[in-house]
C-alpha cells in the first residue's frame, strides 16, 4: 500500500510540474525571452505559429489553429504579420483550390533555426548546474514520457 502512495505522490509531482510548463503565462515569458531582438514580427504571439509551421509543415490556418491553441482568425492575423515580414507565404492548397496553405519562406526557416538554437541554449544553461549525466537522463525520460505517457 505504501508503494502506491509513493507512486501517487510521484504522479502528483509530475502533474504539478506539467501544470507549470503548460501554463500560458509560462510559455509567454519564455517566448518573449527567446524572440528578443528578432524583429517586430517575431514575438511571443507569432512564435507559436512559426514553431508549429516548422514542426508540421505547410498547412492551412484552420489546420494550424489547434496546434497553437488559437482559432483560425487568430492564426490568420499572426500569419499576416509574419507574411508582411517575409517569413511566411501563402500558397494555394493543391487539394482544395479555395484554401491557402501557410508556408515558411527561407528567411522564416532561418528565423526558426535561430529560435530553436536559442531555446536549446536556454535549456542547457538552465541545466548547467545539474550533476553529470542527469540532464541526459532527464532528456531520455522526457522523450520516453512524450512517446508513451498520457499525452501519447
Amino acid at each position: 500500500m505504501e508503494s502506491s502512495h509513493t507512486e501517487n505522490e510521484v504522479g502528483q509531482e509530475i502533474a504539478d510540474a506539467l501544470g507549470v510548463l503548460l501554463r500560458r503565462t509560462t510559455r509567454t515569458r519564455l517566448h518573449q525571452k527567446l524572440t528578443e531582438g528578432m524583429g517586430e514580427a517575431v514575438d511571443e504571439l507569432t512564435y507559436p505559429v512559426l514553431s508549429a509551421l516548422a514542426r508540421i509543415g505547410p498547412c492551412s490556418a484552420a489546420e494550424l489553429a489547434p496546434e497553437v491553441g488559437l482559432d483560425r482568425s487568430g492564426v490568420t492575423r499572426r500569419a499576416s504579420r509574419l507574411q508582411d515580414a517575409g517569413l511566411v507565404r501563402r500558397e494555394p492548397d493543391p487539394a482544395d483550390q479555395r484554401a491557402q496553405l501557410l508556408v515558411l519562406t527561407e528567411p522564416g526557416l532561418r528565423a526558426v533555426a535561430e529560435l530553436r538554437g536559442r531555446l536549446a541554449a536556454h535549456i542547457m544553461a538552465s541545466l548547467s548546474e545539474w550533476p553529470p549525466g542527469e540532464a541526459e537522463a532527464f532528456a531520455r525520460g522526457l522523450h520516453r514520457f512524450t512517446l508513451e505517457g498520457p499525452f501519447a
